[in-house]
Formats: structure tokens, C-alpha cells, sequence
């Protein structure tokens, strides 16, 4: 069975939600990484001395 189509307003609305929550995603994800990045960088400076 086919899937309903969507108008053109439908899909853009639809297009913008999805490119929101892909920018929650990465924020979170970058987050995540600057707090590694910083645990990390502790790490080599305790190791350092």
C-alpha cells in the first residue's frame, strides 16, 4: 500500500522538525565531547606531574 502524500506545506513543516531535533542531537553530542575533551585533558595534566 502506497503512503499518503504530503502537500508541500506538510513536508516543509515536517522537514523543520526533523532539522530541529538533528540540532538537539548534535548539541548534545558536542557536549559530549567537549566534557570528554575536558576529562581528558585533566587526565594528561595529572599525568604530567
Amino acid at each position: 500500500m502506497r503512503p499518503k502524500t504530503l502537500n508541500f506545506e506538510q513536508l516543509v513543516s515536517q522537514n523543520k522538525q526533523e532539522l530541529l531535533e538533528d540540532e538537539k542531537i548534535m548539541s548534545q553530542i558536542e557536549l559530549r565531547i567537549e566534557k570528554k575533551q575536558e576529562k581528558q585533558a585533566l587526565q594528561e595534566r595529572k599525568n604530567a606531574n
